[in-house]
């Protein structure tokens, strides 16, 4: 997320999932029984005796985020560079003024951050929604422009969401390693409402990053994988707890390698899952 960013640059995360979905019980075989069934009191066991407390209660649902909402924004677009325009047109985030919305970095392979942040939101989303939430994204695809970073904002306010996310890679220089999440820094009149959530959900994405994909905290920003800024646009604006994550440096041979992956791509969507859960729930 280096690009266009006017100073401070953010970098990658860390953590890992175990599997997601729950399991659900089998019917009987439906076979005539050999007497008939004997009627028992709650609690009790069809001798008489009292049963396990653990027995009238209800399984664990396999769908623990049904009713929430979370919105995933996958930063930039892969149209961006392609208008300038458009991009470097100025907008209100609440103190001062930044640009639409920005190119994004890559590695130096060429894979490009916008590609790297959709492919990781589509699998996260798919994640959470399989969990039971409502997920809305703020782009669908890689080729259009923007929209503009107050746009995106307004995605998760009107969506009344539980969380909202930005997802980016950084562009930092190749010795930086790691990753880290953007936390709002108060901006009065705008966001202070959701500084204090935002703080747990930065937490609750960090470990479950962290201890999901391996990745170590960012080793050029931040104390202990967490940033706080009051220039993005994104959380200025944000009515509902929301973070930025960067998943690791693009820049950085080692990162690089495993952003590039697709399965390593999983493993952070997974890991980013979990930490939405344990948010959440």
């Amino acid at each position: 997320m280096r690009f266009h960013r006017g100073g401070t640059i953010a970098a990658g995360l860390a953590l890992c999932l175990t599997g997601l979905a729950g399991c659900g019980g089998g019917d009987g075989d439906g076979g005539a029984s050999a007497s008939p069934p004997t009627a028992t009191a709650p609690g009790m066991t069809p001798s008489g005796t009292p049963g396990s407390p653990s027995a009238s209660r209800s399984a664990p649902s396999s769908r623990p985020l049904a009713g929430k909402v979370v919105v995933i924004d996958p930063g930039h677009n892969g149209g961006n560079a392609a208008h300038p325009a458009e991009i470097n047109r100025q907008v209100d985030v609440g103190n001062g003024h930044k640009e639409c919305d920005t190119t994004g970095t890559a590695t130096n392979g060429g894979y490009n951050e916008s590609t790297f942040t959709l492919d990781v939101s589509k699998r996260l989303r798919d994640l959470l929604r399989a969990q039971g939430a409502t997920v809305k994204m703020t782009r669908q695809d890689d080729s259009g422009v923007g929209p503009c970073i107050n746009e995106r904002a307004a995605v998760g306010n009107r969506a009344h969401a539980d969380a909202a996310i930005s997802i980016h890679g950084d562009g930092a220089p190749a010795s930086g390693h790691g990753f880290h999440i953007i936390e709002p820094a108060p901006v009065a009149g705008f966001n202070t409402a959701i500084v204090a959530p935002s703080a747990k959900l930065a937490l609750a994405l960090r470990a479950a990053y962290h201890g999901g994909t391996g990745i170590p905290y960012a080793s050029y920003i931040g104390e202990q994988g967490i940033d706080k800024r009051s220039d993005l646009g994104g959380l200025n604006l944000s009515k509902v707890p929301k973070v930025f994550i960067e998943c690791g440096n693009m820049r950085n041979a080692g990162d690089a390698a495993k952003m590039t992956d697709p399965n390593f791509r999983q493993r952070m969507a997974e890991s980013l899952a979990r930490g939405f859960e344990n948010y959440l729930r």
